[in-house]
């Protein structure tokens, strides 16, 4: 088989490339434990990396100075956030347009409660992660979903499918970069899609998570960069993914109208939670002193998914997929298989391979269009990786004969 050479230098194989499947396997993990011993877990969007040094070194500090209630509000972390905003096109972020949530998902909910009623149209692009249309659903709305398209070599909008989508809705709910489908919206789209929000009055939640895990060389354009839309768009976002801190719960809405950010915050007082101390110090010292090792994790990853692309190509060339622009997540087509109707299951019981099945990523009946979709979390080991491909392939080559 003709693999990419991809050799990982020796310290992203020191401190990414030597993992040991028992040590990630314990018994605070969900990822790991989930579906038992022997299973390669491939679904939950963790990495299996350890944390940067430079994080646990300052929560080792932090540990020291007591843990009663914190500030709850980090004027260090927000300045550090403006910056870091200022180089996507969020210039000029006011502090009282910032405000600090236990994650993003949390964001989602207090963003589609504030900003619509119940029985309001909601669009959204799907597939999409699924927190989308459960906030939408959960809280009564009414999920007004415009199918992506899938492309020669990426997947695209359906600009027509939006405009009907958009018709009477109140809200558009952004996924950039978009997860399961690995897009960076490119200029083109941000300002096709900026337009269409005008057009249609809409208010925008983009949620920016994955931001830092690109594999494009232009820099980030958030959504809310041009000043047209900024005073309508709420921006959350967060360090779990970039950083591999989600059990240190930590997001942020932020937007240019700090009285959009209120009524959202009137509408969800009391419940929203907080983050913890910890979490706090965990971002700053992130933005300060985390960049050597994103940029390392980044360069890492990038090997993975061109590892794993030269596979599926060689080994599965009957997989329809597209290269990832950004995230650790792949989104695989495997409905040519005989055992697509239940291919999540297929995997888990013959490969020993949990994954995320393909109708979690769109609402209700809609997503019976995504069965035999499997989404890959390929942010592990190499050695792990290759394990998992492996077993992939002799269960799906074993029925697909």
């Amino acid at each position: 088989m003709t693999i990419p050479d991809s050799t990982p230098s020796d310290f992203s194989h020191e401190f990414f490339g030597s993992l040991d499947p028992q040590a990630l396997a314990h018994p605070d993990s969900i990822k790991w434990q989930h579906y038992g011993e022997g299973v390669i877990p491939m679904w939950i969007a963790d990495m299996d990396f350890p944390v940067a040094p430079p994080i646990l070194r300052a929560l080792e500090d932090r540990l020291t100075r007591g843990l009663g209630y914190p500030l709850g509000r980090d004027d260090r972390l927000i300045a550090d956030l403006q910056t870091k905003w200022a180089s996507q096109g969020l210039t000029d972020v006011p502090a009282d347009g910032i405000h600090f949530t236990p994650s993003v998902v949390p964001g989602l909910y207090a963003g589609v409660h504030g900003l619509t009623e119940p029985g309001d149209r909601v669009v959204t692009m799907t597939p999409i992660y699924h927190p989308f249309h459960l906030a939408i659903n959960d809280l009564g709305r009414e999920v007004a979903a415009a199918p992506l398209r899938e492309g020669d070599t990426r997947w695209e909008i359906d600009w027509d499918a939006l405009e009907r989508a958009a018709e009477g809705a109140r809200l558009l709910m952004l996924c950039h970069p978009h997860n399961p489908c690995g897009r960076v919206w490119d200029a083109d789209e941000l300002a096709r899609l900026r337009e269409l929000v005008l057009a249609h009055d809409l208010y925008v939640i983009s949620d920016e998570l994955h931001a830092d895990l690109r594999f494009t060389d232009a820099p980030f354009e958030a959504f809310a960069a041009d000043p047209r839309v900024r005073d309508r768009t709420l921006t959350v976002t967060g360090p779990c993914k970039a950083f591999n801190t989600a059990g240190l719960g930590i997001g942020v809405m932020v937007t240019h109208d700090p009285e959009l950010l209120a009524r959202v915050q009137r509408r969800v007082a009391g419940l929203g939670g907080h983050p913890s101390a910890l979490s706090f110090t965990m971002w700053r010292v992130a933005l300060e002193d985390g960049g050597p090792w994103l940029a390392r994790t980044v360069e890492y990853l990038r090997g993975n998914r061109d590892f794993m692309t030269a596979f599926l190509r060689e080994r599965l060339p009957w997989v329809r997929f597209t290269v990832p622009e950004a995230t650790y997540l792949a989104w695989l087509d495997l409905r040519e298989h005989p055992e697509a109707g239940r291919i999540q299951e297929f995997l888990l019981e013959e490969a020993k391979v949990a994954v995320h099945n393909g109708p979690t990523f769109a609402p209700g009946e809609q997503g019976a269009a995504y069965q035999g979709f499997i989404r890959v979390n390929f942010a592990t080991s190499r050695a792990i990786l290759t394990e998992a491909l492996e077993r992939m392939a002799r269960a799906l080559d074993t029925r697909q004969g």
